[in-house]
């Protein structure tokens, strides 16, 4: 019952975002614009999000091994094609990540390594994401003359970086109490190995690299998304509006990050003095591309052992 209440206020989130950001937009202008060299930017995108899911699978595997759940690479790639379908084609009220945590730990790592291998892989990439950020908001700032955007701007940035900062002094601390105690026993747990991790002299290199690579990706996704529809938005400024606007649509309140995406990107392209439609039309392409590569993922899940080990049963991820 949590479980359909929790999906049934996403999708009201989803659907009432949508319809402010949509409601302006024309389609038939956004239509008109394309031709050949459209769909090869959009063919280019598909290409770079498949690489990007590769280097994630890369990071992860460096996580996994680190929570005692190592994975194969062909292993780990399948899980997060899996993963894309069931984040991005088929939202639903299981979830990519949780998906992923239940075939590791079929695959005999156990639920609580399977369960850390997930929440520090996606602490980490947190972690890279905000860091972004805050390296670009010097440039940000001058781009966002609005006092609202400036304002926002700010507030996203240090709660991104005191988030992931304070999640690794966390994992610093000794304190007894922290691991007799459920709700915190498993966080600094998790906060440990993140920071065995990214402190490690041969893995923490390039774990950072990986997952700076990653978000980097998003932006040169983003780009060719504007270069599609010959939007004028320079690739500087995709660089410096993308980012803030992913680390908004990680917040889990709605379907895929549908609707939250569209009208961030919209407000973030009218404070940076862009035009507020193109916002919405490149976040409605750039999701386009994400189901179209998650329907790839879907097609590796209906081919895969886990599908036929399933079967009719549902996939029930504990909760603790």
């Amino acid at each position: 019952m949590r479980r359909i209440l929790l999906s049934s206020l996403k999708v009201i989130v989803s659907a009432g975002l949508l319809y402010l950001a949509l409601r302006k937009a024309d389609f038939h202008d956004l239509a008109s614009r394309f031709n050949v060299t459209s769909v090869g930017w959009i063919v280019l995108a598909i290409a770079f999000t498949f690489v990007q899911i590769f280097l994630g699978v890369l990071r992860w595997r460096v996580v996994s091994a680190e929570c005692g759940a190592p994975l194969g690479l062909a292993q780990a790639t399948r899980y997060n094609l899996i993963g894309a379908f069931f984040n991005q084609t088929l939202p639903s009220s299981i979830g990519g990540d949780a998906v992923r945590l239940w075939m590791v730990a079929r695959a005999g790592a156990g639920w609580r390594a399977a369960t850390y291998s997930i929440f520090v892989d996606r602490a980490i990439g947190l972690i890279a994401l905000a860091i972004v950020v805050v390296a670009t908001l010097p440039w940000s700032y001058r781009l966002i003359s609005d006092p609202n955007g400036r304002t926002a701007l700010l507030f996203v940035d240090f709660v991104a970086l005191a988030g992931g900062l304070g999640f690794l002094i966390f994992g610093r601390l000794q304190w007894p109490w922290l691991k007799r105690w459920w709700a915190t026993h498993h966080i600094h747990a998790c906060a440990v190995i993140a920071n065995r991790v990214l402190f490690s002299p041969t893995r923490g290199p390039k774990v950072a690299a990986l997952s700076l690579m990653v978000h980097v990706l998003t932006v040169v996704i983003a780009w060719c998304v504007v270069r599609s529809i010959a939007a004028p938005v320079l690739f500087g400024q995709a660089f410096q509006l993308v980012p803030p606007v992913i680390l908004i649509t990680m917040v889990p309140i709605s379907i895929a990050g549908w609707g939250v995406r569209e009208a961030t990107m919209g407000l973030a392209f009218g404070y940076a003095g862009l035009v507020a439609n193109e916002g919405v039309n490149v976040s409605l392409l750039f999701g386009a591309v994400s189901f179209i590569v998650g329907a790839f993922g879907g097609l590796v899940w209906i081919f895969s052992a886990e599908k036929a080990a399933k079967g009719d049963a549902p996939i029930s991820v504990p909760q603790a």
